[in-house]
């Protein structure tokens, strides 16, 4: 598939027919309203599809329907082993559809296909097989409690989950959902974002063939206020795994106090700091930073947006940093070589834009990039960006930007990177550049985020857990953690006569 060339790809977007219907009880249906929403190319700006626009309506008959495969056991009671085998099947199905989910991905996000091909697809799947495999593989707990008794600690599946993820990885972050959530035999609703939905009812169909009954799994689009304040506040959702802003993860919240106090696992914003001393690589630095930052246009919850960097390589460093913003150049999505894509939205990039502007009346200054490009394309990009002469006060070391918007402050002493790295309201993801083990152990337990990596960025694995401290949100994707989200803990205590 890697050898398909940008007139090949082309060729397979003007005939792909997506799926535009919600997905309910084992059929796809149009909303009850009979409303739609556009699906945009961000690449051109043209509508590839319209979608199915879900609302209260339609998340309570998908709601019932979870709710009675539930109830019925079709799915929870069956054993272990038939589980792992239907998701099994799943994880196959979707490598064999790797073409036709990595072009939806592209067209709809506007992420380069190499990157929708040998990363996105692929970990989808990776994580439905990893979850499939701990199917018979979890054991329950016996409490010890001496002679006279029998205190047996098991895990339940909480019954309806509700996954709701935003659209700058579609299909990574859904199988991080999906997978602990059905593997622990319960039933679930994903609510994919309205500017990426295509894929979600991709999978859907997959599922439906690889054997999942009627109504465990129902995919409903549709705008944030309407359907997913709808699943927030319905008081038949057991729990909510949500992907996103904190603004809306804080919404989440709400919902649940207002409606059955349903759990919430939230995974939310983030300004990652990057820290970088005199003595680490430079050169090997310099290409994680710009990766940290740029991949995928800056549009990844743990980017590395904060480069705080000691004050006598700043200069060095910059001219290192250049020749990856002219590498890492946004173009043709299509084109197999493209390395970044388009911005999702003409008011995501109106935004971003902004805050480069904000930048500068801020009193920071445009040191690399900074440019809309690619007006000619008819869709939504913007070069690598740099700003230098940050402080942490600013709006832009504070802010989520969501964009491809480096802000770089500068230190003289470690104490003080940690205390900037540190001084912000979220804590998703930090890293640090130095060649001592003993300072890289000290300073990364001093880093308040859920991830610290040392002398890397974005190295990532299934097996490990990702979220948050702080505003960045609570719980745990990914790993075996994941399972404590949608899953209850049961004690039985059998009294021995």
């Amino acid at each position: 598939m890697t050898s398909l060339t940008q007139t090949d790809w082309r060729s397979l977007a003007r005939t792909l027919r997506p799926r535009r219907q919600a997905f309910i009880d084992g059929r796809f249906v149009d909303a009850l309203s009979g409303r739609t929403f556009p699906a945009y190319n961000p690449a051109t700006g043209e509508v590839i599809a319209e979608v199915a626009a879900c609302d209260a309506a339609d998340v309570d008959r998908a709601v019932r329907a979870a709710r009675r495969a539930f109830e019925s056991g079709v799915w929870r009671d069956l054993k272990p082993a038939e589980r792992k085998a239907v998701l099994l099947r799943w994880a196959g199905l979707i490598r064999e559809n790797l073409p036709e989910l990595a072009l939806l991905e592209t067209l709809d996000t506007g992420k380069a296909i190499k990157e929708s091909l040998s990363v996105d697809v692929p970990s989808a799947a990776a994580a439905i097989q990893w979850y499939a495999e701990t199917i018979d593989k979890l054991y329950d707990e016996i409490a010890p409690n001496g002679p006279s008794s029998l205190v047996m600690v098991t895990r339940e599946p909480v019954g309806v989950v509700a996954g709701v993820i935003p659209w700058n990885y579609p299909l990574i972050i859904a199988s991080w959902k999906i997978g602990p959530a059905l593997a622990a035999g319960n039933s679930m609703i994903l609510k994919p974002a309205e500017e990426a939905s295509l894929s979600a009812l991709k999978l859907a169909e997959l599922a439906q063939e690889a054997g999942l009954p009627d109504g465990v799994f129902n995919v409903v689009p549709g705008l944030g206020p309407e359907a997913g304040q709808a699943i927030g506040l319905h008081p038949d959702i057991d729990a909510v795994l949500f992907t996103g802003s904190t603004e809306v993860g804080r919404k989440f919240l709400e919902y649940s106090a207002r409606s059955n106090l349903k759990r919430v696992g939230l995974e939310l914003g983030g300004k990652s700091p990057h820290i970088v001393t005199a003595d680490a690589d430079l050169e090997k630095a310099a290409m994680y930073v710009a990766y940290a930052i740029w991949y995928n246009l800056g549009q990844t919850c743990n980017a590395g947006s904060r480069l705080i960097i000691e004050q006598s390589v700043k200069e060095r460093f910059l001219e290192l940093l250049r020749p990856w913003a002219q590498r890492l150049y946004p173009g043709d999505p299509l084109e197999p070589t493209t390395e970044l894509g388009a911005l999702i939205s003409a008011e995501h990039l109106d935004r971003v834009r902004g805050y480069i502007e904000l930048g500068q009346r801020e009193g920071a200054e445009v040191a690399i990039g900074g440019r809309q490009i690619g007006q000619e394309r008819g869709g939504w990009y913007l070069e690598p960006t740099v700003l230098v002469g940050v402080k942490n006060d600013m709006r832009v070391a504070r802010e989520e930007i969501f964009g491809p918007v480096l802000s770089v402050l500068e230190f003289d002493r470690l104490e003080e990177a940690v205390a900037i790295a540190n001084d912000s309201p979220y804590g998703l993801a930090a890293a640090l550049w130095c060649r001592d083990i003993s300072t890289a152990h000290r300073t990364a337990r001093q880093l308040r985020a859920g991830t610290v990596w040392v002398n890397a960025f974005d190295h990532t694995s299934i097996n490990a857990p990702f979220g948050g401290y702080k505003q960045s949100g609570h719980g745990r994707d990914k790993s075996l953690h994941a399972f404590d989200k949608v899953t209850e803990l049961k004690t039985t205590w059998v009294e021995l006569h």
